[in-house]
């Protein structure tokens, strides 16, 4: 599957700014599943300064400084990007959870070594006990890593209530858990902390999700949505991603981004501004089917 993704942001100041410095997650990964054909980020004001360079993550960040007045700052990513649907075997054919939860740092190969920073705290997913505890109702002893995964992804989805009016970016996952409301960020770092609370690698994936009309109605622009979901590292099968916001294994329906080790590490769009006041904030995303 190929997509034109558009994903433009839009912040009005109510003062003008007379200075800012921002940093943008907009040009999705390449990699074998995911391929990036083309990308191009239009922002205006004209930035004095634009540089791009890859991060710890081997995501593709860009900085940008804007430092002229202004009230308005438009920021517009549109990218190009072919999808590879997955095709994976029976989950009961995955080895023992605890294959993987043992210490990566034993396992000398590139990929396990990668995978070890994902079994940490960091600054927004911090592991306890109260993560193990849900998780090991669904990680019980010798089953198969991917149908546990699978069943906790399921059990997020049941237990948890989307609402985006309960949460905000800074809202930890503790207070999600208590609440068991929240959005795709929410959800996605809830599950990382269950899995790291178990020892278990997860990363946080940013992206985007194909939306899809009422049956008999049009395609609307704009109406996609930008997305998170997670990757958990299985010893034999690599990164498996699954989404506790529609209970699926992402296909190709999802376009990745970028990931990190919680959303802090690849929120789409952050800066520092001098001046602005109050300000309103509006995303609009289309993915745009080409084949």
């Amino acid at each position: 599957m190929v997509y034109n993704v558009s994903h433009r942001t839009t912040f009005r100041y109510s003062a003008p700014v007379s200075v800012g410095d921002h940093v943008a997650y907009l040009k999705p990964r390449s990699f074998s599943k995911n391929r990036l054909v083309k990308n191009t980020i239009s922002i205006h004001p004209t930035p004095s300064i634009l540089t791009e360079r890859v991060d710890y993550f081997g995501n593709i960040r860009s900085f940008f400084a804007i430092e002229e007045p202004h009230k308005e700052l438009i920021v517009e990513a549109k990218s190009e990007v072919e999808i590879d649907k997955q095709s994976l075997p029976p989950a009961s054919f995955s080895s023992p959870w605890e294959m993987s939860a043992r210490p990566l740092a034993e396992n000398h190969s590139e990929e396990s070594l990668a995978a070890y920073q994902f079994r940490f705290a960091s600054p927004r997913v911090r592991p306890n006990q109260e993560f193990a505890a849900y998780a090991l109702v669904s990680f019980t002893p010798g089953r198969p890593m991917r149908e546990a995964l699978i069943e906790l992804t399921a059990r997020i989805y049941r237990d948890f209530r989307f609402d985006s009016k309960v949460t905000n970016v800074r809202t930890p996952p503790e207070e999600v858990f208590r609440k068991r409301h929240g959005v795709c960020q929410d959800f996605a770092q809830v599950e990382i902390a269950c899995l790291r609370s178990i020892n278990v690698a997860a990363r946080y994936v940013s992206g985007y999700l194909r939306t899809y009309p009422p049956p008999g109605k049009p395609r609307m622009v704009g109406a996609d949505a930008s997305h998170a979901w997670i990757s958990a590292y299985s010893l034999d099968e690599g990164w498996l991603d699954m989404d506790p916001t529609n209970n699926v294994a992402p296909t190709d329906g999802h376009v990745t981004l970028a990931w990190g080790r919680d959303y802090g590490d690849v929120s789409p769009l952050r800066g520092l501004i001098s001046g602005g006041g109050q300000h309103s904030l509006n995303v609009e995303v289309d993915i745009e089917p080409l084949s």
